[in-house]
């Protein structure tokens, strides 16, 4: 009994690892489309206010409502409301600054070359990470040079080179890693829907100073963009990002994000099939790549070791 409920836990541990991540990644890749369509008729900070306020409600609503069925105990191990506050004012503060600066840089960038600039996360995360005592075996650091170069393959259609609006996505590649890395800290600690609640009520309320202090934004403009401002918040900021703090739970943040990353590989498929657009070789090209990166990066290199040496052993005691 005690042997089936280990392994009933290792599989749920799995699949929120993994699935999940994946899950977030498709949403956040889909919902692009709805992104683009919203920007069309909101400035930058006004569309993350009303983007994360959504997102914030569905969650609150969503808490309001399990809450009545929870024991005390269900209630406890969501954590301390300490660490959810100041985990949520952190994710909150970071989430706020990257959504944004990317925003205002995807103004002049065009979106291939965004995407492939944002996603570079996947190397910046590993690398800040080993100033957090991360370790990252092998396989996942040439997963994560494949994934780079399937990135590029997929995103940048024209001749690269950077300008100001690029470092723009840069540093905002460089803020969503950072949120990945606190997330891996709080997750341990927290329930992860109310610690994307707070994130999402903070983002919404500095989002939302900045829209009024820097933009004019008109009821008129957020009713014509209702509709995406409503599928992002609900679907990309209420769902994806909480998916994305649940499979942060006891998980690598590098391969983490090396699955997040194939957001970039979802807006792609997204856009051939809703706009109708054109997959180039090229961009079939990077989407292998990046495909084979992932699996590559799970493949569980220590544990086919252990059990090869353990075996090495076995031998030797059989043969003596």
């Amino acid at each position: 009994m005690h042997k089936y409920l280990s392994g009933e836990k290792q599989f749920s541990s799995a699949v929120r690892q993994n699935v999940f991540p994946i899950l977030t990644a498709m949403i956040w890749g889909t919902a692009f489309v709805a992104q683009s369509v919203g920007a069309d008729y909101l400035a930058p900070f006004t569309f993350n206010a009303a983007r994360a306020a959504v997102g914030a409600l569905t969650l609150l609503a969503f808490i309001l409502f399990t809450r009545r069925f929870e024991t005390d105990k269900a209630k406890e191990a969501h954590g301390s409301k300490k660490d959810i506050l100041i985990g949520g004012i952190l994710c909150g503060l970071i989430i706020t600054i990257a959504m944004n600066i990317q925003q205002i840089g995807m103004e002049e960038t065009a979106a291939g070359k965004a995407g492939f600039l944002t996603s570079l996360y996947i190397l910046v995360v590993p690398v800040v990470g080993i100033f957090f005592k991360k370790k990252v075996p092998l396989n996942v650091w040439i997963g994560v040079l494949i994934g780079t170069l399937g990135l590029y393959f997929l995103c940048v259609t024209e001749s690269f080179t950077i300008q100001k609006s690029d470092t723009y996505v840069l540093v905002s590649a460089f803020m969503f890693s950072m949120h990945i890395l606190v997330i891996d800290h709080f997750s341990a600690k927290v329930s992860g829907v109310y610690l994307s609640c707070v994130q999402f009520v903070v983002a919404g309320i500095l989002s939302g100073i900045l829209a009024l202090v820097a933009e004019t934004p008109t009821i008129a403009d957020i009713v014509r963009a209702a509709g995406s401002v409503l599928y992002i918040g609900i679907v990309s900021c209420g769902i994806g990002y909480t998916l994305q703090i649940v499979s942060q739970k006891g998980s690598n943040p590098t391969m983490v994000s090396l699955l997040l990353s194939l957001e970039s590989v979802f807006s792609v498929i997204s856009g051939a099939i809703i706009l109708g657009e054109q997959m180039s070789g090229r961009e079939y090209f990077g989407c292998v790549l990046m495909f084979t990166a992932v699996i590559l990066s799970q493949i569980p290199v220590k544990n086919i070791l252990k059990r090869r040496k353990k075996g090495d052993k076995q031998l030797d005691i059989a043969k003596s």
